[in-house]
């Protein structure tokens, strides 16, 4: 099964891939949140540079890049957080 999703970027990882969002489709599902961050390193290459600080969070909801599988719907929310910094 394939799901079409958005993906919103923030902060630097706006600034890397040129985007505040854009669509996917057909993005396998289940898929593990490893998978989702290479597809979009393939996507985006100079992502790389956010690889060990960067969280996802898919409808909300913060998911750790690692062998976690996510189970995602047509529509669905998939945001790129990097590290913030702020006073």
């Amino acid at each position: 099964m394939t799901a079409q999703v958005t993906v919103l970027y923030f902060a630097k990882s706006a600034e890397l891939s040129g985007l505040k969002e854009e669509e996917l489709v057909a993005v396998p599902t289940p898929i593990s949140s490893q998978d989702l961050w290479s597809l979009l390193l393939q996507r985006h290459p100079r992502l790389c540079v956010l690889q060990h600080q960067v969280v996802l969070a898919v409808r909300q909801q913060y998911v750790a890049i690692g062998d976690e599988l996510v189970a995602l719907g047509d529509g669905d929310e998939v945001a790129v957080v990097p590290p913030l910094s702020g006073g």
